[in-house]
């Protein structure tokens, strides 16, 4: 099988590059010098001149909240215009793709604290990385009808793993180092799903297509995860009381480069989690909890 991946030079592209590239005839697609195919999707659609049965469009940009309006407009950029870029590049080479995987995210669903929240939730993100994502999903889904390609969008909640980066890798990187403390209880559920899961699924999900969350289906508390990864570094936990952190957010709300800030608070004091029904009944999925699993 013919096999393109977009974003193998990130975190989660990596994870799908190693899994495709056992069996499968890989081209990569990015930025960087020994890309297959060389070219930076946000500024150009790329000269593709083969074909392929499988794209799976990784690239993206995500894990920061940005403070300008210019920041803002880079996510619909890469996130948007990459991904039609991608899709023009496809079709000015005249060899459509019977599939495409879409790496997506359920902040497109805009919600900030819930349970078991389900693929047929309304998309009502408002951040410009959700948007962005929600623009490329409506692309993609007239897209691939017009060209007849069975089009899967997988939906991911914190994606983990040894070198992930983002919320999970600062906390990771802190507890190594000494200066982590947990919020409160730490008892706030959150959905996450190990990086080698995802990649382990999509060859099967992109025959079926349609619309996924991905989750280790546990959905472990923050307490559950910080106690686990400081088992595995040999590490204290030590706990900041909830006044002290509430007090501590109001200056983040004020100073850019602090930890946290009152939004961010809020969200480690609610549970947040999304169901992954649909994936077990259609995909046959069957994850491996992220607690014990990582390393």
């Amino acid at each position: 099988m013919e096999v393109l991946i977009t974003g193998v030079s990130g975190f989660l592209g990596n994870y799908i590059f190693q899994t495709f590239s056992q069996l499968n005839k890989v081209w990569t697609l990015g930025r960087v010098e020994n890309s297959s195919i060389k070219c930076d999707l946000a500024e150009c659609e790329p000269n593709i001149m083969t074909g392929f049965d499988l794209v799976i469009h990784v690239a993206g940009k995500a894990h920061m909240v940005p403070r300008k309006e210019e920041s803002a407009l880079v996510f619909n950029k890469v996130n948007f215009e990459g991904t039609k870029n991608l899709c023009h590049g496809i079709e000015k080479s005249g060899q459509i793709p019977k599939k495409f995987i879409f790496i997506s995210t359920v902040a497109v669903y805009g919600i900030e604290t819930g349970e078991n929240i389900r693929e047929d939730a309304k998309l009502m993100g408002t951040s410009p990385y959700a948007i962005s994502k929600i623009r490329a999903e409506l692309f993609l889904i007239d897209w691939c009808k017009k060209h007849n390609i069975v089009l899967t969008i997988l939906r991911l909640p914190l994606v983990v793993g040894p070198c992930a980066p983002g919320n999970f890798g600062a906390m990771l990187n802190a507890i190594k180092k000494g200066y982590y403390f947990r919020i409160g209880s730490g008892l706030a559920k959150r959905s996450m799903v190990l990086a080698s899961d995802v990649a382990e699924i999509i060859c099967h999900a992109s025959v079926i297509g349609g619309i996924y969350n991905l989750t280790d289906v546990e959905n472990p508390s923050f307490k559950e995860l910080d106690s686990y990864l400081a088992g595995v570094f040999d590490k204290n936990i030590k706990v900041m009381p909830l006044y002290l952190a509430k007090l501590l957010a109001k200056i983040g709300d004020y100073i850019t480069k602090f930890p946290f800030n009152s939004y961010k608070l809020s969200k480690m004091n609610s549970n947040l989690t999304f169901s992954s029904d649909l994936a077990k009944q259609k995909l046959n999925w069957n994850p491996k909890p992220v607690i014990g699993n990582i390393f």
